[in-house]
């Protein structure tokens, strides 16, 4: 699943520059994998290759965005309007891929009821009343750690089943959620690591290092 969107990444810009069909060698080549697991990964999405020609770039676009869930729309709700929060909130690629923002959380009052591309903000003790009008199914925390806790624990409690964590902070969830981190401050001592090696020992070539998320849960 998480080579699917790279795959997906990929062909839309062969798409873009002109090119309808792809082998599994050039996909492979620009994913930085190899050709056979190109293949393993595809066959599951169902048997539509054709050996000599390739795969057609936008039937397989499609083949992907069913897999991953992207041919229906996902609501969801941003924590922590901030600077990151309203990036997120106002971003063209959530529309782009089908995540709807339906609802905004902050508890400053100065930014409660305040409109971000047409979504009202609201406090999080309003979440569960927001989420009755509207069903929401992925939540995003990009609140301060100290509260990123809480903040889950409400979303969890108004029917959120997937959570995306900004915040630096190891959250606890109920055994169904999924739970993914995004830490940009890990990533950066990742390419630390990397960037002391090449000062020590000079060029070389490094290892493409796609980030994965940690879940991390609690029984019920």
């Amino acid at each position: 699943m998480a080579r699917l969107p790279v795959y997906q990444r990929i062909l839309e810009e062969m798409l873009r520059s002109g090119t309808t069909t792809v082998s599994s060698e050039v996909l492979a080549s620009a994913a930085r994998v190899n050709a056979a697991k190109v293949r393993k990964d595809l066959s599951l999405l169902g048997s539509f290759g054709t050996r000599g020609a390739g795969y057609d770039a936008a039937f397989l676009i499609d083949q992907i965005d069913r897999q991953l869930g992207l041919d229906r729309v996902w609501p969801v709700v941003i924590a922590g309007i901030g600077n990151l929060g309203r990036a997120l909130a106002r971003s063209q690629g959530f529309a782009a891929r089908n995540f709807r923002v339906a609802a905004l959380l902050d508890t400053d009052p100065g930014i409660i009821g305040e409109e971000v591309d047409g979504v009202v903000v609201h406090h999080p003790d309003d979440l569960a009343r927001v989420a009755a009008e509207v069903p929401l199914a992925i939540g995003v925390i990009t609140t301060p750690a100290s509260v990123a806790q809480r903040v889950a624990d409400t979303m969890v409690g108004a029917g959120v089943r997937s959570i995306l964590n900004f915040a630096p902070s190891v959250l606890e969830v109920p055994a169904e959620v999924h739970l993914r981190y995004v830490d940009l401050s890990i990533e950066l001592q990742v390419m630390s690591f990397y960037q002391s090696r090449l000062d020590d020992r000079g060029p070389t070539v490094m290892p493409a290092i796609r980030s994965v998320g940690v879940s991390s849960r609690r029984s019920g």
